[in-house]
């Protein structure tokens, strides 16, 4: 019974793994006549003195630095907002949740769109200042490029987290604010004494899948700016897939995936530390 999905694991998670670690420290390629040959750790020393790895490690942390806070922040908040027992609460939620939806493709290529120099995004700014914004074309300029995928990037998700984040209000006891209502308690006590702390796992759980889809940043990359400009938006992941499908370095683009991969277990795991429940 349980067999196809076994099958399809092996198939398609635990033999690409595999052959990732074991490719790594071969000069594979993927179209070559040439079968690989074993090289050791060649790879990798090669990769820690490229300027693009460094380069778009930097823009991967710097990508998660930001989207990671902001983007649990904001889905705590709508989350707090539609818990509320006001009308039209099943509406909002609704709203906020259709971007996560809507194929990521299809949203990186709507905001494409917008953020072109005579997109929707512009147009609005000029707008709003009565003709005195210059238009910015802002995929194209090295400056705005990273930022503009930030913002793309957590108004597609923001609604994914707070739907977690309200099933975890949702599982607070009513006792508790009852409680502490008793006790003169309101506002921002509030949620200090018992709506935060009683999120502990749903905010571990949040921190840690944002942050690994914010260090797996790659289908925006992809479609919106390839990289560039001047490689202001590559990513690890993206330079993984670009050196093993469009230069076929298929050893190379293994040990870019084999340090991702250790990269990932280590924030993880701090993060896992930092966020545990203490005694």
């Amino acid at each position: 019974m349980v067999s196809p999905a076994v099958i399809l694991m092996l198939v398609f998670l635990v033999v690409p793994v595999l052959l990732a670690f074991t490719l790594a420290f071969t000069n594979a390629r993927l179209i070559s006549p040439r079968p690989a040959e074993f090289i050791g750790f060649e790879n990798f020393t090669t990769l820690f003195t490229d300027p693009l790895f460094w380069a778009s490690l930097r823009n991967t942390l710097y990508f998660a630095v930001v989207v990671v806070p902001v983007q649990a922040g904001l889905g705590l908040v709508l989350a707090l907002l539609v818990n509320a027992k006001v009308r039209g609460t099943n509406f909002f939620r609704t709203i906020y949740f259709v971007p996560v939806v809507t194929s990521i493709v299809v949203v990186s290529l709507l905001w494409e769109f917008m953020y072109r120099p005579d997109g929707l995004l512009n147009k609005l700014l000029a707008a709003f200042t009565l003709g005195h914004f210059t238009p910015i074309d802002w995929l194209n300029n090295p400056a705005t490029a990273m930022p503009a995928i930030m913002f793309m990037s957590i108004w597609q998700a923001v609604g994914f987290h707070m739907i977690i984040w309200l099933s975890g209000l949702q599982t607070i006891p009513g006792e508790l604010y009852e409680a502490a209502d008793l006790d003169g308690a309101s506002g921002w006590k509030l949620f200090s004494f018992v709506t935060w702390p009683s999120l502990v796992a749903t905010r571990t759980f949040i921190l840690i899948t944002i942050t690994i889809a914010s260090l797996s940043l790659f289908a925006q990359i992809s479609v919106m700016t390839q990289g560039g400009p001047l490689d202001s938006t590559t990513t690890v992941v993206f330079m993984a897939v670009r050196t093993g499908y469009e230069q076929l370095a298929t050893g190379y683009a293994s040990a870019i995936s084999l340090v991702f991969f250790v990269l990932v277990l280590i924030v993880a795991g701090v993060q896992r530390f930092l966020t545990r429940e203490k005694d």
